[in-house]
This record gives structure tokens, C-alpha cells and sequence, in this order.
């Protein structure tokens, strides 16, 4: 065993102790959290404002603070990136993380020395956790890649801008530097595919034992690999054993993603955001991440239901029930206030809090007054994946046919890009509908009353997501597909890749 693997364990024992300590009273906590935003919050023209000087409590902060997302708080960012101090935080941030906008192009989010801290050390105690839960260290002693963003930034109203990987890229831990992939001339590549190329020539020689990244991106770097080596990506690195992964929903990839592999190593899901690192997966096994109350973000939480009436409720971590979906506002040091992050969560466990991500508040299908939701689909396709067990999926997404004809109904398009079809494709269809309509009674009554038909399956060519996502310039880093539209432009840009 290495010095680093060795030293991580009382290292691991210490955060896992200073985490339950907060867990043993998580509404305290948040209570204190909000107190802590408030000030600071008052001493900005955002508080000014917004009377946050009087404020107190989080119903306080309800009352005076209306939920809106990056659109709607614009004008303060706009002047938060022109440089102007006190905005939306006391003094200036340090960073700007930059991500892609789908309405607005590109967000400029703020990330401040309060918050840097939430980024960088919730990733750490992601992997301490795993530590202190399995006593498996030893992929510290190896070599790590997170693929990432370039780690270039630029100045923008005198603040470093960049994407937020490549940001937290320039926080990696001395200690960790040494282990970590790929070079930083090969990361600030800006073509996707040039740079993944250039990624497996460095890392093919390597003792890898931690990739981490988001799925679709990591299976094109394993796909390369398998491409480059004819084996599987466990033969390739023998001692790769832990996968990271965050930022989509992992379940539609797994079984291709570890086909891939060759052979089973342990995994740990992460909820990151520009906006904040919000829960990790803390127990192996458990599908629940654990949500960070303690890091300087104010949790609450909107029925996703009652998410678009002109003044929903707002609940705080004392409201929530289990398996229901939430749609997450954050309020944080970082300066984001009511701020919708756009997600939506279900509690699987109180006490300790831990959550998974069901999708989108925005990424829903009703066309038709269903309210189909992302989890819905994804757990529609992996009970069918489960009855045809020879499917491999790339990616999809689903999108509404409307039919111009009465005499024809409309219905659901899935677009599919299959590494492995499946043998009997009217039979796969059916089995996804059959878990749709289980899962969502609107869906189910439409077609029960022939006002929908059953879904159309459109299998896709190889690569047609990747042609798509480079039509629009967003290869490979953070940049995800949609699971589902109300609309048909996802839909038809993927026909004519």
C-alpha cells in the first residue's frame, strides 16, 4: 500500500465523524445555514433590494425572495460579470463558471471564496467516504482522470470565466496532482474528438485506477480505447477499480457502459452543478445520494407539480415526503437566490436526507396533458432492457408525434440509438409502453382511450447522437441531452444527422 492510500484512511475516518455530526440534527443545520446566507446577503444590493436586512428565518426569505431561475435574475448577473462588487455577494467572485444556456446561451454563473470550497471539497469527500465505507484506498496509489472540460480560462469583468471542470480542475489537490490525467496540454484541447484521441495515447501506458466523468462521454473515451486495443477497458487497465460519474441518470448506460469494462468495479455517483455540489453517494449500494446541508447552500423544495402556479409552496427539509418530486431552489453562498436549479429530486431516505435526480422541471413531455416525467422513461426503458437482455443502449429521447390527421392519433416517438438492438422490436416497444403506462395514469388513460397510439421506435444509425451534439457545438465536457421535449426540435435534429 502507497503513502496516499495509507494516509487517506484516518483522513476519511475524520470527515466521515464531522459528517454525522451534522446529520444528527440536518433541519438545525439548514436553520443555521440560512441564518448565515441572510447576513452576508443584507450587505448586497440584491438584499438592499429584497429587505433581506430584516429577514430571519426561511419563511422570511420565502416571503421576500421570489423563485426565478438564471433568465429572470439576469439583470444581476449581467452586473455581477460587468464587474461591479456587491451584487449578489459581498465583494466580487472569484470565478464565473460558464455553462451552456438552452434559451438564453450561454450562463455565467458565480462562484465565490465561500463556494469554491463546496466544489472542490465535496468531490474529496465523495472519494473519503468510499474510503471509510469499503477500506479500499489503494486507487489513490494509481492514476486518476476526470475528463473534463479545457482548464483555460478567460477574464470576463475581471474575473476568471471558464466551464466548471475545468475551474475545479485548477484546485486539484497537490497531493493528487502527480496521479491525475490527462496533461494540461492535452485537456486544453477544444475539440472534443481531437481531444479524446489524444487522452487514450496518454493514458494507454498508465496504471489507471479512477475514471470519473459523465457517462455518454466516458463510454466514447471506452469506446476508443476498445477500438485502439481490441479489449475490453478492464483488460486495459487491470487495476482500474472505481468508476465516477454524475450529471445524468446512470441506469440507461450501465449495462453498456460495464459490457465495455469487461468486469464489475465499484461506482460512486455525484450530484454536481455549476450551481453547487449538492449530494454524493456516501453508502455503497444505496442508490440515495446524500444531501450536503452543511455546505453553505439553503435547500427548499417545490412540489414538481405545482412548480409553474404563480406562487407555489416552498418547503423546507422539515416538509418533504418520500418519493415525491421536487423541483430544488437553492439560495447560497455563492449569491444565488430562490434560485431553480431547473432539477427535480425524490427523497429516498430521511435522516440522513439522501435523494436521487428524476429529471428535469423543464424536460418534460404533456404535449398531450401527461406530464411525463424523466424518471418515468428511464425506468421505463430499464424494465425493458431487464425483459430483453440482449439490448445495449448508446442514448435516447422521446418527443410527441402530433398527427395532422383526425383519423390517425398522435403518439410518443422514441429515438433510440442502440449498440445492440433488440431481437424483436415491436416487442421492445410494446414493453416500453406497458412500463410507461404503469408509471404515469395520464399516459395510461390517453391510450386507453385511443387519443394517443403506442409509441413509435425509431432506431437511429450509429454516432447520430454525437453528429447531433457537434451540429450544435456541444460535444463531449457537461453537455447533455435532453431525455424529453415538448416539441419536435430535439427530434428532428436527430432524423436529419
Amino acid at each position: 500500500m502507497g503513502l496516499k492510500s495509507s494516509l487517506s484512511r484516518p483522513l476519511a475516518a475524520y470527515v466521515a465523524h464531522r459528517y454525522r455530526q451534522w446529520q444528527q440534527d440536518p433541519i438545525g443545520t439548514q436553520q443555521r445555514v440560512v441564518r448565515e446566507l441572510l447576513t452576508q446577503g443584507a450587505r448586497t444590493a440584491f438584499g438592499r433590494d429584497h429587505d433581506l436586512g430584516s429577514a430571519r428565518t426561511a419563511q422570511d426569505l420565502a416571503a421576500r425572495v421570489p423563485v426565478r431561475d438564471y433568465e429572470a435574475l439576469s439583470p444581476y448577473f449581467d452586473r455581477v460579470k460587468a464587474g461591479e462588487p456587491d451584487v449578489l455577494w459581498p465583494g466580487k467572485p472569484l470565478y464565473l463558471a460558464k455553462t451552456s444556456g438552452t434559451t438564453s446561451g450561454a450562463k455565467y454563473i458565480p462562484i465565490t471564496k465561500e463556494s469554491i470550497a463546496n466544489h472542490i471539497d465535496g468531490a474529496r469527500d465523495a472519494l473519503l467516504h468510499y474510503v471509510h465505507r469499503t477500506g479500499k484506498s489503494q486507487f489513490l496509489d494509481g492514476k486518476l482522470i476526470f475528463l473534463s472540460g479545457s482548464p483555460e480560462l478567460e477574464t470576463v469583468g475581471g474575473i476568471h470565466t471558464g466551464r466548471l471542470s475545468g475551474i475545479a480542475n485548477h484546485h486539484v489537490p497537490a497531493y493528487l496532482r502527480r496521479n491525475q490525467m490527462p496533461s494540461y496540454q492535452t485537456n486544453i484541447i477544444e475539440d472534443w474528438e481531437t481531444k479524446l484521441d489524444r487522452i487514450v495515447e496518454e493514458t494507454l501506458p498508465q496504471p489507471m485506477t479512477l475514471i470519473s466523468g459523465i457517462p455518454p462521454w466516458v463510454q466514447m473515451y471506452f469506446d476508443r480505447l476498445v477500438a485502439r486495443t481490441g479489449r475490453p477497458v478492464g483488460e486495459v487497465f487491470p487495476q482500474f477499480d472505481l468508476f465516477v460519474y454524475g450529471g445524468v441518470n446512470f441506469e440507461p448506460y450501465r449495462k453498456k457502459l460495464f459490457d465495455t469494462i469487461g468486469r464489475p468495479v465499484d461506482s460512486i455517483e455525484l450530484f454536481p452543478a455549476s450551481e453547487g455540489f449538492l449530494a454524493f453517494q456516501d453508502e455503497p449500494g444505496n442508490p440515495g445520494m446524500l444531501l450536503l446541508l452543511d455546505a453553505g447552500i439553503f435547500f427548499e423544495f417545490i412540489p414538481a407539480e405545482r412548480f409553474f402556479e404563480p406562487n407555489p409552496p416552498r418547503l423546507t427539509l422539515a416538509d418533504v415526503e418520500l418519493d415525491q418530486q421536487y423541483a430544488l431552489v437553492l439560495n447560497s453562498n455563492a449569491g444565488l437566490w430562490g434560485y431553480s436549479i431547473g432539477d427535480t429530486v425524490r427523497f429516498t431516505q430521511k435522516y440522513p436526507f439522501r435523494v436521487v435526480v428524476s429529471g428535469r422541471i423543464k424536460h418534460f413531455l404533456s404535449a398531450f396533458g401527461e406530464h411525463v416525467i424523466g424518471e418515468e422513461v428511464e425506468q421505463a426503458l430499464r424494465e425493458a432492457m431487464q425483459q430483453h437482455p440482449e439490448v445495449e443502449v448508446v442514448e435516447f429521447t422521446v418527443a410527441p408525434r402530433v398527427s395532422d390527421d383526425p383519423a390517425v392519433p398522435s403518439r410518443h416517438e422514441w429515438l433510440i440509438e442502440f449498440a445492440q438492438p433488440p431481437h424483436d422490436a415491436a416487442a421492445f416497444a410494446a414493453a416500453l409502453d406497458t412500463g410507461l403506462r404503469r408509471r404515469n395514469v395520464y399516459y395510461d388513460d390517453l391510450l386507453s382511450g385511443n387519443i394517443l397510439a403506442p409509441l413509435q421506435l425509431t432506431a437511429l444509425s450509429a454516432g447520430a447522437f454525437q453528429r447531433y451534439m457537434k451540429s450544435l457545438g456541444k460535444l463531449g465536457g457537461q453537455n447533455k441531452v435532453p431525455r424529453l421535449s415538448n416539441d419536435r426540435g430535439v427530434a428532428d435534429g436527430l432524423h436529419n444527422s
